[in-house]
């Protein structure tokens, strides 16, 4: 089947090891269903498996891919869940120590086909195109989960995000300035500042600005470049939510102000099938879509990837398969 893959690993040469052609379907485990994919989109995470992070040699070739919606073999239209949990558990898949993203353990969606557990597949909308849905599964489910489960920070509040124009964080300000936040961005491109405004944001300011006033949460998946400035962007009492670190993952601490304020440093990753079935509600419900920066047909990945290592891109950048 056709595939984006990797195939060697390269800490500073990442894109070397990206393939894109035919690659050997996979032995499937029992209970998987088949799905072929009509859309998939890319993350960070794709970025970090080819450079090795979180995905060992030994299991090379390795598809790429965390997101995809497409049809079943019964004909529904679906949504993948990207987090997998191992057998047996129960709860919070997200807090399963042993559970992993699809392209770690089990192939990913940068394919003709992808095979998941059967509880990993969820109606896609009506509403939402093959193209929209496949957005959902990483940088959105994210951001639902970081600003309606693991926040503190209530629709009225003031709250920062940091670094626009990822996916995780255009997810943030449309999720939350829709439902009722006061929404303050960041960014080092004038054009980003524009955009987070154009998406909703109630302002916008250059990376590292001094506000106006402190603000009640930062949404932060950068890291080490703008961890000072969310930490003293923060009321006494405040929370800065982190789900990344894609500047690096060993800020300052800078415990003293930690303590002193009462600060809250709350950590998210990815999120559950159940919240990513509310969020499709709430996308239904409220009118708000993904933004989407491109779509590029699978066979053009690598333009996609490139793109994405440079910085230059607002939104999710989608392939058609």
């Amino acid at each position: 089947m056709r595939a984006a893959y990797v195939d060697a690993m390269s800490k500073d040469n990442p894109l070397a090891g990206l393939k894109i052609g035919d690659i050997a379907e996979p032995e499937v485990p029992d209970g998987f269903r088949r799905v072929r994919v009509a859309a998939s989109s890319l993350n960070h995470h794709d970025l970090w498996s080819l450079r090795g992070v979180g995905l060992p040699e030994e299991r090379l070739p390795m598809v790429l891919g965390c997101d995809a919606a497409g049809t079943d073999d019964d004909g529904n239209e679906v949504i993948v869940h990207g987090v997998v949990s191992s057998p047996g558990w129960r709860g919070d898949e997200t807090l399963d120590p042993k559970r992993s993203l699809l392209s770690e353990r089990y192939p990913g969606t940068m394919a003709d086909y992808v095979w998941v557990p059967e509880r990993n597949l969820l109606p896609k909308p009506a509403e939402l195109s093959f193209e929209e849905a496949a957005c959902l599964p990483t940088s959105w489910l994210t951001a639902y989960r970081m600003l309606f489960t693991v926040s503190p920070a209530a629709p009225g509040s003031t709250i920062l995000v940091q670094g626009a124009g990822g996916g995780v964080a255009t997810a943030l300000i449309a999720l939350a300035s829709a439902a009722g936040f006061r929404v303050w961005a960041t960014s080092r491109s004038e054009e980003k500042r524009q955009r987070a405004l154009d998406l909703g944001a109630a302002a916008a300011f250059d990376a590292g600005a001094r506000l106006p006033e402190r603000v009640d949460a930062v949404f932060d998946s950068v890291g080490e470049a703008t961890w000072a400035h969310s930490l003293k962007a923060l009321v006494p009492g405040g929370a800065v939510i982190t789900c990344g670190a894609t500047s690096g993952p060993a800020p300052s601490a800078d415990l003293n102000r930690v303590f002193f304020l009462q600060l809250r440093v709350l950590g998210s990753t990815m999120g559950t099938r159940d919240e990513l079935v509310r969020l499709t509600r709430f996308l239904v419900g409220t009118g708000v879509r993904p933004v989407i920066d491109s779509v590029i047909d699978l066979d053009d990945a690598a333009r996609g990837f490139s793109r994405m290592l440079d910085g230059d891109v607002f939104g999710k950048i989608v392939f058609r398969h």
